[in-house]
C-alpha cells in the first residue's frame, strides 16, 4: 500500500476531524485502513501528523569506545584514523572504518587539520630557557618593553611558494600555462633585509651586499658590522642612550668581533632565548611586509626587482601595527610561561 505524503496526511486529519469515518477517509486515500487509525493516533498524541523518531541502524561501535578513539587521538594528534578502525573491536565484532572514527571525533569537537610546520625544534635546554626567560620578564609592562631595540633579518626570495596564493580557473585549465606560478625550491634569486623596530620607529631597510651565490658566504660578522651596526645601529644609540638592543643568536651576532664593537660603542644586548621566533615581535613585522610584496605587480623576476620592491613597500607598514607588536610582549611572555617554554600561539 502507497504511504501518505505530508499534504495528504493533513487532508485526511482534516476529514476525520469534520467526523469522515475512516473506512471512507482510508477508500478516498487508496490506503488500508490501519494506515488511517495509526494517523488519527499519532495526531491525537502528538498534536503533528509527523513520522515518530525511530532508532535507526544500531551505531557499530558503542559508547565506551567512542571515548577510547577519543581518548587516542587527544593523546596523539598525529594517529591516523584508519589505525584506530583497526584497533576497535567493534560492536558485535563488526569491522570499524575510517570514516566511522573520524565522525565519532568531530562528534567530540576534534577536526582533522594540517599541523603547523613553523615552530622550531625545541631541545630540553632550549624549553628551559625559554621559560627562565620568560619568568625573568613576566612582570614587565610594555612601556618597559619600548626601550628595547628588536632587529632581525631576513630573507625574501623572487621565486615564492607558500601555499596561500590563489588564482581562478576553470577545472580542466590547472596546467595552462597562464595558471603555473614557478617555484624554484633552491631559493633563486633572493635579498637578504636587515630591520629594527620600537615603539613610534622603524629602522631599514638595510639590504645587505655581496651575498649570495657566488658572491660571498652571506651574511658576515664584519659584513654585520660594516653593513648595519655601523651605519644604523650605532647612530640610533647615540640618540637613544636608554636603549638595548635585542637580537637573536646568529653567528654574525654573537661573534667575538660583533661583542667587541658593541661593547667599545657602549651598545647593551638583552640575553635571548634560542630558537624564539614567537617571542620577537620583529617576526610579524617581516609578515606584514610580505603581505605587501604580494601585491606588487608585476611580480619581481630578479633580486635588483626584489630589492626595489621592498624599499617600496617597506614604507607601506603601517606604524600603529609596530606599536602593537611591541606592546604585545607581555602577552608572549605569559603564553612562553603558561607554555613552560614551549610552543606559542604566536
Amino acid at each position: 500500500m502507497p504511504r501518505l505524503n505530508a499534504p495528504d496526511r493533513e487532508r485526511a486529519i482534516g476529514q476525520l476531524t469534520l467526523g469522515t469515518p475512516q473506512n471512507e477517509v482510508a477508500n478516498a486515500f487508496g490506503v488500508h485502513p490501519s494506515t488511517i487509525t495509526r494517523l488519527w493516533q499519532r495526531y491525537l498524541q502528538t498534536g503533528s501528523t509527523n513520522d515518530l523518531a525511530r532508532s535507526g541502524r544500531p551505531r557499530v561501535t558503542t559508547e565506551r569506545e567512542n571515548r577510547a578513539i577519543y581518548r587516542q587521538h587527544v593523546r596523539d594528534p598525529f594517529h591516523i584514523a584508519a589505525a584506530t578502525a583497526r584497533d576497535v573491536a567493534g560492536n558485535r565484532n563488526r569491522p570499524v572504518s575510517s570514516r566511522t572514527v573520524r565522525r565519532r571525533l568531530v562528534d567530540r569537537g576534534l577536526h582533522c587539520r594540517r599541523p603547523d610546520r613553523t615552530a622550531p625544534v625545541l631541545t630540553a635546554h632550549a624549553r628551559l630557557a625559554r621559560y627562565q626567560f620568560a619568568q625573568q620578564h613576566l612582570n614587565w609592562t610594555w612601556r618597559q618593553w619600548q626601550n628595547i631595540l628588536f632587529t632581525d633579518e631576513s630573507r625574501f626570495c623572487v621565486s615564492n611558494a607558500d601555499g596561500r596564493i590563489r588564482i581562478w580557473r576553470r577545472d580542466n585549465q590547472r596546467y595552462a600555462p597562464n595558471n603555473i606560478l614557478e617555484w624554484d625550491r633552491w631559493g633563486g634569486p633572493s635579498v637578504m633585509i636587515w630591520g629594527g623596530i620600537c615603539l613610534h620607529e622603524v629602522l631599514g631597510p638595510i639590504i645587505f651586499q655581496n651575498i649570495g651565490p657566488g658572491r660571498g658566504n652571506g651574511v658576515t660578522a664584519e659584513r654585520y658590522i660594516d653593513q648595519v651596526l655601523r651605519p644604523a645601529v650605532v647612530p640610533f644609540f647615540n640618540q637613544h642612550r636608554n636603549f638595548t638592543l635585542q637580537q637573536d643568536n646568529a653567528r654574525p651576532h654573537t661573534a667575538r668581533l660583533t661583542a667587541d664593537f658593541l661593547q667599545h660603542h657602549n651598545i647593551g644586548v638583552m640575553q635571548w632565548p634560542a630558537y624564539s621566533p614567537d617571542l620577537n615581535s620583529i617576526e610579524h613585522f617581516w609578515d606584514a611586509l610580505q603581505q605587501e610584496l604580494n601585491n606588487v605587480q608585476p611580480r619581481p623576476a630578479t633580486a635588483a626587482a626584489q630589492e626595489q620592491a621592498n624599499r617600496d613597500v617597506w614604507p607601506n607598514v603601517h606604524i600603529a601595527s609596530v606599536n602593537r607588536l611591541i606592546r604585545s610582549m607581555p602577552a608572549r611572555c605569559h603564553a612562553v610561561d603558561q607554555a613552560r617554554g614551549g610552543h606559542t600561539q604566536y
